[in-house]
């Protein structure tokens, strides 16, 4: 036991004991809110099965964790194939949803045991001929959502007119579509290009039935939103209107779902230290030991700003500056952020730092990535690095 069982493992008791034992920069994973996010959504959702994607955090504790509670799993690279084969998750609980793939993704999928893949475009189908017998395929639709923090369909997806042609197609080439899918777009604002999304697909499929196909399954994707700076639309209220579309879907039909975001975001925070200061400009800038190139990552690539608060308590704040480690002048996480002075060695900590953070962290400047403590109910889940 690291903590004791009832202590919340982000509480300010809790992180320093951490850090006195384990140094900084860390990276805690709490179990318990990643069951929370899961049971949550799934009571939002019900009927529809969730699949976690893994991309946004890839971490053993996670997918172990949500195993456990019955969930199903996204997966889109051999990379991640590997992780999931060495928890030993079931094969049938997981999917293989990137639309672009070598011969080797799908032969290896394939020879773990996933029999669903994605695909948008006539060159793609094609790649399936010499696995028909093994696989069925899902037709990703492309749906624009300028709502979305990050658009998903840009890169992916085929025009809702080009689905009856790819129907068509896979027919010829004697490949089984069981359906479709599509992706609104991460951190969606609100739920009505999704509930767009399922109208329109629902056409497209009973299309297809009337063409002489079977289609069986709908994966309306991720994109459920979370709180980060601003509050986010409770994922009840966001799911509402999504409930009532996918009730108009045949009776029979399987709809599947990719959350990431909303299950890891909340389950994760990032404790650094400051490692020096400066006045620069009558702003007090506080240099920390993980930055934008480590976990603040996510500012970057996901367009995320994550709530950040000192440690140490303090009366009165002043315009600051939060900066990264390296040697670059890009690696700055907040240009203006109130804080109390602080000293070095003081820490601070970020939130709502589970998604498209540590998984795309990097050691630029060799600067090292956070050491990872994932704990559940005060239990350190597994060893170290």
């Amino acid at each position: 036991m690291e903590l004791d069982p009832n202590q919340d493992p982000f509480s300010r008791e809790a992180v320093r004991h951490l850090v006195s034992r384990y140094g900084s920069p860390l990276f805690v994973i709490d179990a318990e809110r990643v069951r929370r996010q899961y049971r949550r959504l799934a009571a939002a959702l019900p009927g529809v099965d969730l699949h976690y994607a893994l991309k946004p955090l890839p971490h053993a504790s996670l997918i172990t964790t949500l195993n456990a509670e019955g969930a199903c799993f996204d997966l889109a690279s051999n990379g991640e194939v590997e992780l999931v084969r060495r928890l030993k998750i079931a094969p049938a609980r997981c999917i293989h949803t990137h639309p672009i793939k070598r011969d080797s993704d799908i032969r290896t999928a394939l020879s773990f045991g996933i029999g669903l893949f994605v695909i948008d475009n006539p060159d793609e189908l094609r790649k399936f001929t010499q696995f028909r017998t093994r696989c069925s395929l899902l037709i990703r639709v492309s749906f624009r959502s300028p709502g979305a923090q990050v658009d998903l369909s840009r890169k992916f997806g085929c025009d809702p007119e080009s689905v009856a042609d790819l129907f068509k197609l896979a027919a010829e080439l004697r490949i089984k579509v069981d359906g479709l899918s599509f992706h609104t777009g991460s951190q969606n604002a609100d739920p009505a290009m999704m509930v767009k999304a399922i109208d329109v697909c629902r056409e497209l499929l009973q299309d297809a039935v009337e063409a002489g196909h079977s289609p069986n399954i709908l994966d309306i994707g991720g994109g459920f939103p979370v709180d980060y700076l601003k509050p986010a639309m409770p994922i009840e209220e966001f799911c509402a209107p999504l409930k009532e579309a996918l009730g108009k879907l045949p009776v029979g039909m399987r709809t599947i779902s990719e959350p990431g975001r909303f299950i890891a975001a909340p389950a994760a925070i990032a404790v650094s230290s400051v490692m020096g200061r400066a006045l620069r400009d009558g702003r007090w800038w506080y240099y920390l030991d993980d930055g934008v190139y480590g976990s603040y990552s996510g500012q970057m690539y996901d367009h995320s700003v994550f709530p950040v608060e000192a440690l140490s308590a303090g009366a009165e704040t002043f315009p600051s500056v939060l900066a990264g480690p390296t040697c670059d002048s890009i690696d700055v996480i907040r240009e203006t952020v109130a804080l109390p002075k602080l000293e070095i060695g003081d820490v601070v900590l970020g939130h709502m730092m589970g998604a498209y953070t540590w998984a795309s962290a990097s050691e630029f400047n060799f600067f090292p990535r956070p050491t990872v403590l994932a704990l559940d109910q005060g239990r350190l889940l597994e060893d170290l690095g």
